[in-house]
Parts: C-alpha cells; structure tokens; sequence
C-alpha cells in the first residue's frame, strides 16, 4: 500500500480536495523524510500550491525557507571547499545533493541537505583533509577503531564537522568501499567527468554514472530514514537525463562497465513501483537480467517497498522495524567480505555504550 506522501510525489493533484487529515499526515510523512519542500517544489511547478489550505500551506512556505536557508548553506561550504582544494592543489568531484545544485537540475528543487559529499584522488586524501582542517574541520570520530575501520576499509575519511558551523563533509576516494564485491573503477568516474566552469577545481559525474551513483548510494546503504528522498532524486534524475540522446544505452552499458547492475536494477524496479518513472521497456529487460533470482526477488521486494514508503499502518510498524534492521545486515555483509564482517560486528557489539556510536 502506497503511501499518501508517495501518492503525491507521483501524482501532486492528488492532494486537490483532501481533507486536513490527510494533510496532517502528508505534511508529516514529508517532514520525517525531508521531502517537504520538494513536495512545495512539485506543486508550485504544477500551480497548485496556491489552492493548498492555508494550515499545511504555512507548513510548506517553512520547508521551502528552510530549503533557501540550505541552498545558501551549501553555496557558501563549497566556496570555502573550493579554497581548501585550491590549496591543496586537488580537484574534486561534487557528489549527490551539491552536484545537483552546481550542475542546475531539477533534482536540486526543495532538496534539503544534511552533508556534502566529495570525490577526491585517493592518494590526495592527507592533502585534502589537512586543507580541510585548516578551514576548521575536524574529525568527528576520535577512537582509534574508528579511525582504523574508514582509513583501512572504507571508501570515505570519517565524517569531518566544521568547529563553529557544524557543516559536515564526507570526502570520498571512491564509491564504495574497497572491500566491497563490486568495484567501480574510481578511474573510469573521473575520465567522464565534467568540468564545473562556475566553480573551479570543481566537477560533477557525468549523467549515466551520477545516476549510478545515487543507486549505489542508496542500495548498498545500511540505513534508510533518507530513502524516499534518495528514491526521489533517481527519479526525477531519470526523467531529466532521459530527453538526452543515447542516455538510456548509454545507462546500461555503463552499468556493466562499473559492475553496477545490480543497484541500477533495483533503482529502475522501485522508482517505477513507487514513483511511476518512465522507463523504457527494453531497458526494464536488459536490467531484469541483473535482478537476484525469484525467491530472493520477492524477499528484496518485501523489504525495500516496506522500508521505502512512509505512513504504514500502526500494525506494520514493527514489521517495518524488521526490514531495516535486515537491510542493515545486508548493506555490511555486501561491503565486507565475511570474517571482517564478523570482526566489525563483534567489535562493535563489545564495545562499552558510551564509546557509541560505532562507524557506519
């Protein structure tokens, strides 16, 4: 059963003549998912906001200020960024949320940020971080485990906090981790890559592979309170992307060059289940063929429609409880290879609460 927020991200005149209830759900199923203001987004570019009531119209008028308020946020983050690599002498790629923004598409509408995510040379990563640093910085992860476990197995420096501005930037050197099973050529995302003129030494992924990207993101991750935002950005990435010639031959071939079939299948199957994403039907074949087997189909399915949607019913919470603590066993057992997996887990299962919380 879909959601209402999902109903209206789908088909925004579907709100046309519900009652305040159902606005007092939508509106909270869209704040728990910061899909508010895109929600504000969507019916503005519709004309429909100025019919809204005018109770969840001020919940709405708030999200898209606080949207401005992010959008300025992250302007002003990446400018400083952008010194910090100049220094450096290093050029980085813009992921996710600021790529969108920098790059102008229209998946940058009502988006709400909660990091900045940067792409930088592997063997760049001290220069980076120590520029970083010297911007005000810092590490937000001080035990030694913590630092061993992203230095030495993972994709990403732990999480860097401004000391006054509390921003937070996740700097990568690939898109996941090396232990991981698949392994996209972090070389191959940056030969496609393109120059932002606006905002040098800055660059975005090209589309087929910021596509790719967002479906990793969001399919090899262990934790989904953001899910229908990333879900949502797929699709209006895809429908975007899709006018450009050749983008749709060009998506799944590039997905076989990363070894990221897998992500994309599922990103196509739930974006077309959930938001309705036109999507070509041979290109639906071609990636049937990366799909898990039937009965392992149909488990994912039960677990990624469940965890995806908003505004279950109350009897469902606890079966909804289930599906993300299995999809957060799933994400690690895909990002380690087993003994390590066991290691991690135990590590932090021993670990003394106060020392919580454990990396990703």
């Amino acid at each position: 059963m879909a959601s209402l927020l999902t109903l209206a991200l789908r088909e925004p005149q579907a709100l046309a003549h519900r009652s305040l209830a159902d606005w007092e759900l939508v509106i909270r199923q869209g704040r728990g998912t910061n899909l508010l203001a895109r929600l504000a987004a969507r019916l503005e570019e519709r004309g429909l906001l100025d019919a809204v009531p005018a109770a969840p119209r001020a919940h709405l008028d708030a999200a898209r200020i606080v949207c401005r308020a992010q959008e300025e946020a992250v302007r002003r983050e990446v400018t400083i960024l952008r010194e910090a690599l100049v220094r450096a002498g290093v050029e980085g790629i813009l992921l996710k949320g600021a790529a969108y923004l920098y790059a102008g598409l229209p998946a940058a509408r009502g988006r709400l940020y909660t990091d900045i995510d940067l792409l930088v040379p592997r063997e760049s990563l001290g220069a980076v971080e120590a520029a970083l640093m010297l911007q005000g910085w810092a590490t937000t992860h001080h035990h030694p485990y913590d630092q061993r476990y992203y230095r030495r197995w993972m994709h990403e420096l732990p999480p860097l906090q401004h000391a006054t501005r509390l921003t937070v930037v996740d700097v990568h050197h690939a898109i996941l981790p090396p232990t991981a099973r698949p392994k996209p050529d972090s070389a191959k995302l940056w030969a496609d890559s393109r120059a932002l003129s606006s905002a040098p030494p800055l660059r975005v992924l090209a589309p087929a592979d910021m596509v790719l990207h967002s479906a990793t993101h969001l399919f090899f991750n262990e934790e989904f309170s953001h899910g229908l935002r990333d879900l949502s950005d797929l699709d209006i990435l895809l429908r975007h992307f899709a006018s450009q010639a050749g983008f749709w031959d060009r998506l799944g071939a590039r997905s076989l060059e990363l070894d990221l079939a897998r992500p994309l299948y599922y990103a196509l199957r739930y974006a077309r289940a959930l938001l309705g994403t036109p999507v070509p039907a041979a290109v639906l074949r071609a990636a049937e063929a990366a799909g898990p087997p039937s009965p392992l189909r149909t488990l994912m399915d039960g677990l990624f429609l469940r965890v995806l949607q908003t505004g279950l019913p109350a009897g469902q919470d606890r079966l909804a409880a289930l599906a993300r603590q299995a999809l957060y066993l799933r994400a690690h057992w895909l990002r380690m290879p087993p003994l390590l997996l066991a290691y991690h887990l135990t590590h932090k299962a021993l670990r003394p609460r106060e020392l919580q919380p454990a990396p990703r």
